[in-house]
């Protein structure tokens, strides 16, 4: 499953959607509009499919409710009647990532109380299942008739997002169910047990159901599409180790299985290379393929295994840009918002800087060397482009942008450089050395020009204008300033800023300003334009969180860090564990809980592998199976008591460490010849 947001439409994360990729699902015709909110759906998630429901669970063919698959709607109506009743809603939640359970009673005709004599739970799946049970609670047999109404308009994702759906469609009596056809595409339900009665003029299936005293009786309905496709279902089995949380604070066992569940539900396959797998950006509007989001989630991903790093190494490597002009080892990708005070960024430039980074990580959490050499080309395509891009400084500006200059992708570029200089000396590649000299030249310009003096100690620049005007204002990305990358022997590479400034970045990103109580704010609360919902205005960004988390942790700074992940934690409980893609950066109080952003993805591939890196961090798992080695640095002050991650993976083999209530790491579990390394 592959689509966009409509055209001039921006998804939660912003971004402009661009041409499908190959084996994806195009929009249909679309208008301007904005998206639909989203925060109060119950949204089953097992790609290709999807299930979006509201709490009370009868779709009603409003709206964006519905079963789709691959990104067509294949049923967006589906209301149940029990004795010519609707039942009274009692309860809708998800029981998983890719189900949901909805509960309803009915007080039936000649009852001899208040009381509701039938219950109907409705069992709903992504896979495009549901099964409708009714249990009677009454001392007499019950002869009730159960009527469902069906109906579809077959409409793409992108219409429904635009406001432009369509009109429903007329229906057919099609076996032991309906089907539809129209527009390109097709629907069947079928039922079990067969329904007494089907009108294809009012799209209803009727039947007439005995139930003793107790007794309960199940419908199920079974839908699906005809129309022949490209496959682009799911490859989600051994792609993520099958990793588990457990300690002495119970959230970080729910946070972690859901965090999983959602991941595996958002997988998907290349339909032009099956092999290959990659995460969509975010569920619902955002299921296409988006390439730094894709690298992000697969780093902050590597300690459930490689594979779905290499899947994405290659996945990107295609798509890079070749010839010899000033675009060649580029990886193409489409403009993100970057907030009230800069211009739309090039995520194509950021999955460029990504990709060798990657490679050298996955590379120490022990993807095999035949992968890596191949994937090497690539990863040298990318520096040589970093090369051809960069300033005499080691600056990278932004062609398309007059050559602003923003703090965040020097820092990617940088990490490029060092990761990229030890990837290519332990491959036995040339330009290692000139590429740690481009470092140090990039390090030196930094610190010289995207540092702001002031009485409070300075801060680095967001951004440095064409004309060398700095861009003061204070937002998430400065937590890319202490996310350094991974080396041999489990050090981290050196940072752009030096001692001073790291400090003074920790003590910013933990002061009033950055942290809400809720997570990083993407833009600090005193700055102007700040807006609590604003996605890069404001609002807490959870990917940036976890980023900005273990980087402090990293540093040394327990307790900045310790605090964004409380807030976070805090978070999740609000949100069933299953963490959106943002929420409203509004300041935490005693009573408060935390708002969620309206067109948010929830799921979001970049939040579920998040929550994943947030507990990762407290442990602080460094392998180097090139060197036959692991090191750990957990958190010393054990916020969240003792810990323990079992299931992960580390060489290709399982691997388990646990973290004592004094913050001490061990090593429980890990492949045959890995030393523990200081």
């Amino acid at each position: 499953m592959a689509l966009s947001v409509p055209s001039g439409t921006r998804g939660a994360a912003g971004s402009r959607a661009t041409a499908p990729t190959p084996g994806q699902v195009s929009a249909a015709p679309h208008r301007r509009g904005e998206l639909p909110s989203v925060h109060n759906a119950l949204i089953c998630v097992g790609l290709p499919g999807l299930a979006i429901s509201p709490g009370h669970g009868q779709l009603t063919g409003q709206g964006f409710d519905g079963f789709y698959q691959s990104g067509r709607r294949l049923v967006s109506r589906c209301q149940v009647r029990v004795a010519g009743r609707e039942p009274v809603a009692v309860q809708g939640r998800l029981i998983g990532a890719g189900r949901a359970r909805f509960t309803a009673v009915v007080r039936l005709p000649g009852a001899a109380g208040p009381d509701p004599e039938l219950f109907v739970e409705r069992l709903r799946s992504a896979d495009g299942t549901e099964r409708i049970t009714l249990r009677s609670a009454s001392d007499r047999t019950l002869r009730i008739p159960v009527e469902i109404t069906l109906g579809t308009d077959l409409a793409f994702l992108g219409a429904v997002a635009a406001g432009s759906p369509g009109t429903e469609l007329p229906a057919g009596v099609h076996g032991a169910g309906l089907r539809w056809t129209g527009d390109g595409g097709d629907a069947v339900v079928t039922a079990s047990p067969p329904p007494d009665d089907a009108l294809a003029a009012t799209g209803l299936l009727g039947w007439q159901l005995e139930l003793p005293p107790g007794g309960s009786r199940d419908i199920e309905l079974r839908i699906r599409t005809d129309t022949p496709s490209r496959p682009a279902g799911p490859l989600r089995g051994g792609v993520l180790s099958p990793a588990s949380a457990h300690g002495d604070d119970s959230r970080v066992e729910t946070l972690m299985r859901t965090s999983l569940e959602d991941l595996r539900a958002m997988l998907v396959r290349d339909p032009g290379h099956p092999a290959d797998i990659y995460p969509a950006a975010g569920v619902p509007w955002r299921c296409g393929f988006a390439p730094a989001e894709i690298l992000w989630t697969a780093r902050m991903a590597l300690p459930l295994g490689t594979r779905l790093a290499a899947a994405a190494l290659r996945q990107l490597g295609r798509s890079q840009l070749g010839g010899t002009g000033s675009g060649a080892g580029r990886i193409p990708g489409p403009l993100r918002d970057a907030g009230p005070h800069l211009p739309p960024s090039c995520t194509g430039v950021e999955a460029t800087l990504l990709f060798p980074v990657l490679l050298a990580e996955a590379r120490r959490w022990g993807l095999p060397e035949r992968e890596v050499a191949e994937l090497l080309p690539a990863a040298e395509h990318c520096l040589a482009w970093l090369r051809s891009a960069a300033d005499e400084d080691g600056l990278l500006g932004e062609a398309g942008a007059g050559g602003l200059q923003r703090a965040e992708t020097q820092a990617h570029a940088h990490r490029a450089a060092v990761l990229g200089a030890e990837l290519l000396d332990e491959c036995g590649r040339p330009g290692a050395d000139r590429w740690r000299e481009w470092a140090g030249r990039l390090r030196r310009g930094f610190r010289q020009t995207f540092w702001i003096e002031d009485r409070a100690g300075g801060r680095p620049a967001a951004a440095r204008t064409p004309d060398g005007r700095p861009v003061p204002q204070l937002g998430a990305g400065a937590a890319h300033l202490l996310d350094t990358g991974l080396l041999g022997g489990g050090r981290f590479a050196e940072g752009l800023l030096d001692k001073v400034q790291t400090e003074q970045v920790a003590r910013l990103l933990g002061g009033p300003a950055m942290d809400s109580g809720w997570g990083l704010r993407s833009l600090g609360a005193r700055e102007q334009g700040h807006n609590p919902f604003g996605h890069r205005g404001g609002a807490v960004r959870v990917h940036e969180t976890a980023l900005a988390v273990a980087g402090l942790a990293a540093a040394g700074f327990e307790k900045e860090a310790c605090s964004l992940l409380g807030g976070v934690l805090a978070a999740a409980d609000a949100f069933g564990h299953r963490l959106p893609e943002m929420y409203a950066g509004v300041q935490r109080t005693d009573d408060s809980v935390p708002l969620p952003h309206p067109a948010a993805c929830r799921p979001a591939a970049v939040s579920a592998a998040a929550g994943i890196h947030l507990l990762m961090s407290l442990a602080g798992v460094r392998p180097d199976v090139p060197a036959g080695m692991v090191a750990l640095r957990p958190v010393s002050s054990a916020p969240l008591g003792a810990i323990q991650l079992t299931g992960l993976a580390v060489a290709g083999e399982p691997f388990s460490v646990r973290v004592s209530r004094l913050g001490l790491g061990m090593v429980e579990e890990a492949a045959a010849g890995l030393q523990l390394g200081m």
